[in-house]
């Protein structure tokens, strides 16, 4: 056989020889050649309006668009009534502070906070010294401020009072707020840390002057009265030491107890806790 020659009789085409293949420019028809007579700028409008169907030098009828620009306005409109729709199903299903903020039930059920004001009032006071705030990591490495939060600073706050009001477990509040046991475990340590060095430097004293001026009618004849002491006790897990048993074994209550002394003004503020 010569080269570049293929054989092109088989069983299959029943050993015919099959008609050559067409080439690109047989299989539709050729355009039209325009007329030489006629214009050259006449002559590429009916060129293409031959070719396409449509006149692109023509101006479209005002009101064709007119109902064009008034169904992209609607388009628009439903779009955003969906991308609003979306965000309130965000803002439901996302467990955090915002969903509770218009009940002061759940508000005092979650964070033993009286209402969500009292709550916000709080906050405007601790926030300004969030963002110097030094974050844990781990056991023994710090951040420095300015680095990405799992949760934005309200909700891990938020989470810091469930754990605090409620005792639940890490785990639990991780499923919650969709974040890792290790992230809630390091945002508890984070903001108790943070809130005991805040907290701990405001003078919680009262001046004595401030004190007789909202004393209840009941102490009227206990002016002199500052503050009203009493002991309070939290049970715990009985240590192995024998000498810390001893320490905090309480025969009155047979188990073992932290104890702790509490300071209130006689109008009903906390104004000392002891260490335990």
């Amino acid at each position: 056989m010569k080269k570049c020659v293929f054989p092109t009789l088989f069983e299959w085409n029943h050993y015919q020889e099959q008609p050559p293949r067409l080439s690109v420019w047989e299989h539709q028809e050729r355009p039209l050649t325009p007329d030489p007579n006629l214009d050259a700028e006449q002559e590429d409008i009916d060129f293409d309006v031959e070719r396409t169907g449509h006149d692109y030098c023509s101006v479209p009828e005002a009101a064709a668009v007119d109902m064009v620009l008034h169904e992209n306005e609607e388009l628009k409109r439903e779009i955003e009534d969906v991308r609003k729709q979306l965000e309130q199903t965000k803002m439901i299903h996302r467990f955090g502070l915002n969903r509770f903020a218009g009940s002061n039930e759940d508000i005092r059920f979650y964070t033993r906070f009286a209402t969500y004001n009292h709550l916000m009032a709080f906050w405007e006071l601790i926030e300004p010294a969030t963002h110097r705030m030094i974050r844990v990591t781990n056991s023994k490495v710090f951040k420095e401020p300015g680095n990405t939060r799992a949760l934005p600073a309200i909700d891990e706050f938020f989470l810091f009072l469930m754990h605090l009001a409620l005792g639940l477990k890490q785990m639990d509040l991780g499923h919650r707020f969709q974040v890792h046991q290790t992230t809630v475990n390091r945002i508890i340590t984070t903001w108790a840390n943070f809130l005991y060095f805040v907290l701990g430097s405001v003078c919680i004293w009262m001046p004595k002057e401030k004190v007789r001026a909202h004393l209840p009618e009941e102490f009227h004849q206990f002016r002199d009265t500052q503050v009203i002491l009493d002991c309070t006790e939290i049970r715990c897990q009985t240590p192995s030491s024998l000498l810390l048993q001893s320490e905090v074994f309480l025969n009155y209550k047979s188990h073992c107890t932290f104890k702790a002394l509490v300071g209130m003004a006689p109008h009903g503020e906390i104004t000392f806790v002891s260490a335990l």
